[in-house]
C-alpha cells in the first residue's frame, strides 16, 4: 500500500495534502479537494496542494490481481431473489414504488497492493466518464471508481444531476419497466434539488437518453436547478444524499426497506466520489457505482439493481451479474506493467 495520499479526479492528478477532514464545513476554507462520501460512514475530504495532468513522481505499486475464485457475495442468488420478492411485497402494500437492492462482493488481496494500479487497469479496460482514484493511507481510504453516473455537478449557482435507471446488454433489450423506473427517479431527483433551488428553476433538459458503455447500455436523464443564495455544501448534501438512483422512491421508505433486507453495509458503494473546487464553487461528483475499495487486505465491489412491481427476480440478479462481470475480470488480472507504463507517459 502506498505511503502518501494521491488522487486522480476530473482528469487531474493530485498529491501533497495539507488538510484531511470529515467535516464538509471545512470546504469554506477554500482550495481544491478530492472527496469520498460513503453511503455508510464518514466523508473523507482531502485538500491537495499539487494538481497536474501528469502523475506524481512517487512510483505506482503493484496490482497482482484479485483472487477471483474467492469472491464472496453478501447475498447469494437465492438470497437476492428472496430480497427482490420482499421489496415487491412492500410495493404491493403501497410503502414504496421502487427500491435499489445491492450486494457487496469481497475477496482477499495481498498486502502492499496499490489501488492506483487497479485504477489504471480499469481506465484501460473499462473507460468511464467519471473514472477516478482516491487513496488516503492516513485514514485507510482506497477507492478506484469507474462510474458512468453523475451525482452532482456544480458550476457557480447551477447544480445538475444525471441519474441512471435502466440497464441492459443492448438498447433493444431495455424494457418498459426500465423507462418507468427512470421517470420515477427523475421525479425524486427533481424533489431533492428543489430543497436547495430557487423557486421555479428545477428543469429536466434531457429525459431517457440511451448511453452505451463497455458491455451494456444505460438509460440516463438530466435534472438541473439554480441554487438559492447562501446555500452551502452541507445544505446540498443534506438535500440530495444518498443519490436517488441507488435508493428508491419515496427515498425515506426505500432507505428503511434497504436497511432491513441488505445484509452488509454498502460502505463506499452508492456514495459519492469526485472533486470540489471551493474557490470557484465548482464540482463534479459521481455516484460510487462500478467502484472498488480496499479495507485492510480485503477488496470489495458493489453491484445492484432497481426493483419495481414489474421486476423479474431472476432477471434482476442477472443485471447485478452483468454490472459486475467485466470489472471483476479486470481486477483479477495483474496490472503492474500497465501501471508502470502510465507512470512514464503520464497518461
Amino acid at each position: 500500500m502506498r505511503s502518501s495520499a494521491v488522487a486522480q479526479v476530473g482528469g487531474m492528478w493530485a498529491w501533497e495534502p495539507d488538510v484531511i477532514t470529515s467535516d464538509l464545513d471545512e470546504l469554506r476554507s477554500g482550495g481544491r479537494w478530492a472527496v469520498v462520501v460513503p453511503y455508510a460512514g464518514d466523508p473523507v475530504l482531502v485538500r491537495f496542494t499539487q494538481w497536474s495532468v501528469n502523475p506524481p513522481s512517487e512510483p505506482i505499486g503493484p496490482w497482482s490481481g484479485a483472487a477471483v475464485d474467492h469472491w464472496q457475495s453478501s447475498l447469494d442468488e437465492e438470497g437476492y431473489i428472496r430480497g427482490v420478492r420482499r421489496i415487491q411485497e412492500h410495493i404491493g402494500r403501497g410503502e414504496v414504488y421502487q427500491a435499489n437492492l445491492c450486494r457487496v462482493l469481497s475477496t482477499p488481496v495481498a498486502a502492499g497492493e496499490d489501488i492506483v494500479a487497479l485504477h489504471l487497469a480499469l481506465s484501460h479496460g473499462n473507460p468511464a466518464p467519471y473514472q477516478s482514484v482516491i487513496s488516503v493511507p492516513e485514514v485507510d481510504v482506497h477507492v478506484a471508481c469507474a462510474s458512468p453516473e453523475l451525482f452532482l455537478r456544480r458550476d457557480g449557482d447551477m447544480l445538475s444531476s444525471g441519474p441512471i435507471k435502466g440497464t441492459a446488454p443492448s438498447p433493444a433489450l431495455l424494457l418498459e419497466k426500465d423507462l418507468a423506473e427512470n421517470v420515477m427517479i427523475v421525479d425524486l431527483v427533481r424533489n431533492d434539488l428543489s430543497r436547495v433551488a430557487q423557486t421555479g428553476s428545477v428543469r429536466v433538459p434531457d429525459l431517457l437518453r440511451v448511453e452505451e458503455h463497455p458491455g451494456l447500455v444505460h438509460l440516463v436523464s438530466d435534472v438541473e436547478c439554480r441554487l438559492r443564495r447562501g446555500v452551502g455544501w452541507q445544505d446540498i448534501f443534506d438535500a440530495t444524499f444518498p443519490p436517488g438512483s441507488v435508493t428508491g422512491a419515496p427515498k425515506h421508505s426505500a432507505l428503511r426497506i434497504i436497511d432491513a433486507i441488505e445484509t452488509t453495509p454498502r460502505d463506499v458503494y452508492c456514495g459519492a466520489v469526485g472533486w470540489i473546487d471551493a474557490d470557484r464553487n465548482a464540482a463534479e461528483l459521481a455516484v460510487a457505482i462500478r467502484t472498488f475499495w480496499i479495507r485492510g487486505n480485503t477488496l470489495s465491489f458493489g453491484t445492484g439493481a432497481g426493483i419495481t412491481w414489474g421486476s423479474d427476480p431472476y432477471g434482476e440478479w442477472q443485471e447485478t451479474e452483468l454490472k459486475a462481470r467485466r470489472l471483476c475480470q479486470i481486477a483479477a488480472a495483474p496490472a503492474a506493467v500497465r501501471a508502470s507504463s502510465a507512470t512514464r507517459t503520464g497518461s
